[in-house]
């Protein structure tokens, strides 16, 4: 089992935190007041669509998908009560390419949402309900394709995710 390490220590202004990482990287984080750095809750956010990101972009590389651009966001709402859970989150991949193919697209999404991505898989075990979309742009102006690949979360077990609920599922 593996151990992962942070400390964050006060910087004795407003709110400001300066977060060491186990693996030697410094973040400053910060509130809205002192906004020297993240939200502390958006880097919940920068974690997902870092992970998945990079899952999705090491699938299409070993399937020799051509990409030419590749981006990917999240959305995410919060309750209102306090804490300000999320409790849902859109995450959009665009991939652009000469010839992207949407079943290769839809199988790598697919498999960081529910196999590689250990931030999908935390948020998903908790409130949030993920869906998991994307949006294949073509050369030269051509329609772009989008679709949504499923849903995971909320609750869901981290070890059933390889049996996920499709959107559009009862469940």
């Amino acid at each position: 089992m593996a151990t992962k390490t942070s400390t964050a220590v006060y910087e004795g202004t407003g709110l400001r935190f300066t977060v060491q990482t186990g693996s030697g990287h410094q973040i400053v984080l910060d509130n809205g007041e002192g906004n020297a750095g993240p939200r502390p809750v958006e880097m919940l956010l920068a974690g997902q669509v870092g992970c998945t990101g990079m899952d999705v972009m090491s699938i299409l590389q070993k399937k020799r998908v051509a990409v030419t651009r590749y981006e990917v966001s999240v959305a995410a709402e919060q309750r209102d009560g306090q804490p300000a859970i999320f409790t849902r989150a859109d995450v959009v991949h665009l991939v652009e390419g000469p010839a992207v193919d949407e079943t290769s697209v839809r199988r790598a999404i697919e498999l960081s949402a529910t196999k590689y991505c250990s931030v999908a898989a935390m948020l998903s075990a908790g409130t949030v309900e993920i869906h998991h979309r994307y949006r294949i742009q073509g050369p030269d102006g051509a329609a772009a394709i989008e679709g949504e690949v499923m849903v995971t979360g909320p609750h869901a077990d981290p070890d059933a995710m390889g049996a996920p609920r499709l959107a559009g599922a009862a469940g």
